[in-house]
């Protein structure tokens, strides 16, 4: 989210019938890999030692009295619980109204089906990369939250 994936987003096909182009997800595989990659064990032993000054942080960011930890859990939870659509899954280019045009419509895409549109932020970046990245990605989640639902915290 902080650096966009090389390229940009593409779709195939025209009108109410466009999808994600098959090659799109490559763009997102050096990202994958990297997270792949991580030893989840280092990551909970990081998170454990990081997790005094994460918990003061996000109380200080206006959430008092609530645990950062259960936020994390939480958000894993719901990523893991991500739809696995079994179609091609169409998108529609926004139309934007007034007379300047748009320099970017890539960034004006949005899921056609309500349902998947109504998703999370975090869920609709895991539709976006793809069936075999995102079967990646809740597995190393997976793996994540056990080992930080096994460290002990300090609240």
């Amino acid at each position: 989210p902080v650096h966009p994936p090389p390229g940009r987003f593409s779709v195939v096909g025209e009108g109410d019938a466009r999808t994600v182009a098959p090659a799109n997800p490559a763009r997102y595989s050096p990202l994958v890999s990297v997270l792949a990659s991580l030893d989840a064990r280092r990551v909970a032993a990081a998170y454990t030692a990081l997790y005094p000054r994460l918990q003061k942080t996000y109380e200080e960011l206006g959430y008092p009295g609530k645990y950062f930890n259960d936020r994390v859990i939480h958000v894993i939870d719901q990523l893991l619980v991500t739809p696995e659509p079994a179609y091609a899954v169409t998108i529609k280019l926004l139309e934007l109204k007034g007379d300047m045009p748009s320099a970017q419509p890539w960034l004006r895409y949005e899921f056609a089906d309500s349902g998947l549109q109504a998703l999370s932020s975090g869920q609709k970046m895991l539709l976006r990369v793809g069936g075999a990245h995102r079967a990646t990605l809740k597995a190393k989640l997976r793996e994540l939250r056990a080992q930080i639902a096994r460290a002990s915290v300090t609240r």
